[in-house]
């Protein structure tokens, strides 16, 4: 750290007025019974991710009856929140669009006064250093866990004027806002691919020959036994499992190489799915194999599925799409570990119309249906899911000609996702080296 910089640490800020930590709600004060369809997002430790705060369809809510009752846990912007449990090296800030949101029971909220820019205080945190200092000094045998006494006595080194602080913000905030319009193009063209899927394969109402919508101008329909509904003339109905052409098993390997775990790989886990569609962070763990094991590496059109996993309100069964552009993101071959499982389809040409009905699955939380548990861990019930579920099988011409509005959606979506990586890596490269004082920001910054 920048040693020109005056140190102190979050206890010495609290007792001068110039910091206030706030515990999340515990179950006397607040009962999971409360958690509404509607409201405003509670978040918790799962929504706590480096730097931002990630929010899904499972994140639970709570409606106005609580948040009026519990004033003193509204977030506000310019919050830093931690959870005080598990990846208590995490912490998020609360954006302007993020404030009146609730703070959890597992959450820890950090704010700071107006002589102390928030941003640069939540840049400073996210410093490797810190985090370690944070695992070190957290409490609990098993789990990491996280305290206001272990908060109080968190070292923080800050720039004399608010200026400087937020001069350094400014920077690093400038990289994370271009991420930030990235993700929600990606978000964009995620949602056009599910409408264009929606409309082709559930409504039936693809072009026909005419350019005119299928079901919708009197297009004839038959009706299938197997589906108990109608579907276009000429189309067929099989299972995932008839899809699937072949699958492979994960691999953990060796945490370094030693006798015949000669192959270096990045191993992608169940954690690691939401990253590989750009809803999160992306660090897979770097792993070695054996050479005979190579043919478990991923390929063009694989998919990887979470076998096993999942919490209360997700269920197991996440699935990623890899082709040659995701591959291209790493300087190694890829495997999947030994929680998840890796497929390719039959017909390479069902891979966009596959993985958006795996998305439709997902989200209708059907897998939730197909789990059973080993040792307390919930596991996707793959094998007898994917024989059990059957599915259209579209005609060939209407399938590539959803090929061709799909393939450029989903070659944008890589290419934003890569300078997000690259975005990424500047940012992490320079945060550092902000703080230590190695590099300076000159001029002003507004």
């Amino acid at each position: 750290m920048n040693e020109a910089w005056p140190k102190t640490t979050l206890g010495e800020l609290e007792k001068t007025g110039k910091a206030n930590i706030q515990t999340g709600p515990f179950g006397t004060v607040f009962k999971a019974s409360e958690y509404s369809e509607n409201g405003v997002p509670v978040i918790s430790v799962g929504e706590i991710q480096r730097g931002y705060i990630k929010i899904s369809d499972h994140t639970p809510k709570v409606p106005e009856s609580v948040t009026s009752r519990l004033p003193q846990f509204i977030l506000k912007s310019g919050d830093i929140v931690f959870g005080r449990k598990g990846a208590i090296d995490r912490n998020s800030i609360v954006t302007d669009r993020q404030s009146d949101w609730f703070l959890g029971s597992d959450g820890i909220r950090l704010r700071l006064c107006d002589s102390i820019n928030s941003l640069f205080v939540s840049y400073q945190f996210r410093i490797p250093t810190i985090g370690h200092w944070l695992l070190k000094n957290s409490s609990g045998s098993i789990m990491p866990s996280l305290n206001q006494k272990i908060l109080n006595a968190l070292p923080l080194w800050l720039p004399e004027t608010v200026k400087e602080q937020k001069k350094i913000a400014a920077v690093l905030s400038a990289l994370d806002a271009k991420i930030e319009i990235n993700n929600r193009i990606n978000g964009e063209l995620e949602a056009m691919a599910k409408t264009l899927y929606d409309y082709w394969f559930v409504q039936f109402d693809f072009s026909n020959a005419n350019g005119q919508p299928y079901k919708s101008s009197g297009g004839k329909m038959v009706y299938n036994e197997t589906l108990k509904r109608e579907i276009p003339e000429g189309w067929g109905v099989d299972s995932l499992a008839g899809l699937i052409a072949s699958d492979k098993s994960g691999d953990w390997g060796k945490e370094s190489a030693q006798g015949n775990y000669t192959e270096q790989v990045f191993c992608m886990r169940g954690a690691d799915l939401n990253g590989l569609n750009g809803k999160g962070s992306l660090k897979p763990p770097t792993r070695f194999i054996l050479k005979k094991n190579c043919h478990k590496l991923l390929k063009q059109n694989d998919f990887i599925v979470e076998i096993s996993g999942g919490s209360p309100v997700q269920s197991t069964g996440r699935l990623a799409f890899i082709c040659d552009d995701v591959l291209s993101r790493f300087d190694s071959p890829v495997i999947c570990s030994n929680f998840c499982r890796a497929f390719s389809l039959s017909n390479p040409e069902l891979v966009f119309y596959f993985s958006n009905l795996w998305s439709s699955i997902y989200d209708h939380k059907i897998l939730f249906g197909w789990e059973g548990k080993t040792s307390g861990i919930k596991n996707l019930l793959f094998d007898s899911f994917i024989n059990a579920y059957w599915a259209v099988v579209p005609d060939p011409e209407v399938l590539s000609n959803f090929n061709a509005l799909a393939a450029p959606i989903q070659a944008k979506k890589q290419k934003l996702l890569f300078e997000n990586q690259q975005l990424t890596s500047l940012r992490d490269f320079l945060l550092p080296m902000l703080m230590n004082g190695q590099v300076q920001v000159v001029g002003d910054v507004e």
